[in-house]
């Protein structure tokens, strides 16, 4: 382990919030309890941006695995703010392997790879169609959070779609996709729904997130639960869409 990283552990556990480690742990069943600090997200956030001055940063950058739960977010929040494309790529690509949870793969959103949408997509579908579990769900998030809105495409939809998985936070992040995308782009993406063409749990789920988001109306939602029927003669009677 580096100096760096040993500082950094140290005053991790400094900066500990014991009932928030027991809160915390509780959501994160993926992660060993042991491996559980206990700091709160703002906290490692402005922690974040403390070490990503420092010049020997990429000593504890490179000092992979972590072991601490709090020292992988502390790794994705430094990369993330990270300017340049590529070198942010670069690291973004050596850390996800070592991602093992859903909270920290959700959390980083770098800032660079906002501006630089058209070189990140190819990188993306690499993503999506990898067989790591956390990298297929960090490559969906990275889709949903900057391709539904003025850079949308019908063919990310389609990509998503064919998404096929066994693991339970593959398929919730599948159908966080197409709720979210649901509300930001609903007449591409009804016929997903509509046409049964996603599989069976991620349909339900999909169904379920978007009538629990205040972006779908509530007619919507309405007509959403009767898509979720397994009445296959109700469900081929239902025409009009209220997009």
């Amino acid at each position: 382990m580096s100096d760096i990283s040993s500082e950094i552990r140290a005053r991790l556990f400094t900066l500990q919030d014991r009932e928030y480690r027991d809160f915390q742990s509780a959501l994160i069943p993926t992660v060993n309890q042991d491996s559980v600090i206990g700091v709160r997200t703002p906290v490692l956030r402005r922690y974040a941006k403390e070490l990503a001055k420092r010049e020997d940063i990429e000593n504890f950058l490179a000092d992979l695995p972590h072991f601490y739960f709090e020292e992988n977010n502390l790794h994705f929040f430094i990369v993330e703010q990270t300017s340049d494309f590529e070198k942010c790529l670069d690291q973004v690509q050596a850390f996800l392997p070592y991602v093992d949870n859903w909270a920290t793969c959700d959390q980083a959103c770098p800032a660079v790879f906002k501006r630089c949408k058209g070189e990140l997509l190819p990188y993306i579908k690499e993503w999506v169609a990898s067989d790591q579990t956390y990298t297929v769900r960090f490559g969906l998030g990275m889709l949903m959070r900057l391709f539904l809105d003025e850079d949308f495409s019908a063919e990310y939809l389609e990509m998503a779609a064919a998404v096929r998985s066994e693991e339970y936070y593959v398929n919730m992040m599948v159908a966080w996709y197409f709720a979210t995308a649901l509300a930001k782009q609903c007449d591409a993406t009804l016929p997903y729904l509509v046409e049964r063409r996603l599989p069976v749990w991620t349909h339900n789920k999909t169904i379920q997130k978007a009538c629990e988001s205040r972006r779908i109306r509530p007619e919507m939602k309405e007509y959403l639960r009767e898509l979720k029927s397994s009445d296959e003669n109700k469900y081929r009677k239902i025409v009009q869409k209220p997009c």
